[in-house]
């Protein structure tokens, strides 16, 4: 593990000279989360992993978290690594943090992977997500994670991977209580500066959710995809949001045709 200035953890794999590949987590998770992605990548290429500011290793927001902040830390990241550009592949948050990165500097974003990751929602939609962040402001992480585990992995998986439950339920309850719910909140409200992006997002892009990912599902993902001219969407069956630890090889396929893909058009 290494630190850049700003207090950021990280991690690169990979071939010192391979096409970087920057890995964002979501809320309440960490780079860890990638464990199951990454090995996947990096024999060809430069895999780049972080602790998003309150999470993980990484030090407490500088100012009030928002998606602005969080581009800016990817961009002091690069700096930081040398990297001019990189292909950036964003979950849930991440994902959303992805798509303000690609607005506020689409010269370094090379392509982007939306994982599991809203768009608009409805009300009652929204609604739920502010009562949420209420929850965890009020009880914190706790509070809100057994639930949570509910709508990201299907039943059956819960009931057979106890030890998986236990760790990604550990991942979650670590987080800060007086910092969760201010990063929550950016989960709920940032939605509207990434939508029906001005001027529009014209990199790459390949949209991936799972129809049983009931809060990011196969409309937002084909939403996100409408938006973005050079993309493609992917709906995985039988799975829900975190299909990246659920079954790995449904998410690193489509995953790495992608980047691949990228690669012999250059």
């Amino acid at each position: 593990m290494r630190k850049a200035p700003d207090g950021t953890a990280f991690r690169c794999a990979g071939p010192e000279v391979g096409p970087v590949v920057v890995m964002i987590h979501g809320l309440g998770l960490n780079q860890d989360c990638w464990q199951w992605t990454a090995p996947a990548l990096s024999d060809r290429y430069r895999v780049l992993h972080y602790d998003l500011f309150g999470h993980g290793q990484s030090t407490p927001p500088p100012t009030t978290p928002s998606l602005s902040v969080f581009s800016d830390q990817l961009a002091a990241l690069l700096d930081h690594c040398n990297v001019g550009s990189a292909t950036l592949v964003g979950f849930s948050l991440g994902g959303m943090i992805t798509r303000r990165f690609a607005q506020d500097r689409p010269d370094r974003t090379d392509a982007l992977a939306i994982l599991h990751s809203p768009h608009k929602r409805t009300d009652a939609a929204q609604d739920a997500i502010l009562k949420r962040v209420e929850q965890a402001r009020s009880e914190g992480p706790q509070a809100t994670v057994d639930a949570a585990l509910e709508r990201w992995f299907t039943t059956s998986f819960r009931r057979t991977n106890p030890e998986m439950m236990d760790k990604v339920r550990g991942w979650v309850v670590a987080n800060d209580i007086s910092i969760y719910h201010t990063i929550y909140r950016v989960l709920a409200d940032g939605i509207d500066e990434i939508v029906a992006p001005r001027p529009p997002i014209t990199c790459p892009a390949l949209v991936i959710t799972a129809d049983e990912d009931f809060g990011n599902g196969p409309e937002m993902t084909r939403a996100i995809a409408a938006e973005i001219a050079q993309s493609k969407a992917v709906i995985l069956p039988g799975l829900r949001h975190m299909a990246l630890a659920e079954n790995p090889e449904a998410v690193n396929t489509p995953l790495r045709d992608f980047l691949d893909g990228l690669e012999l058009t250059k």
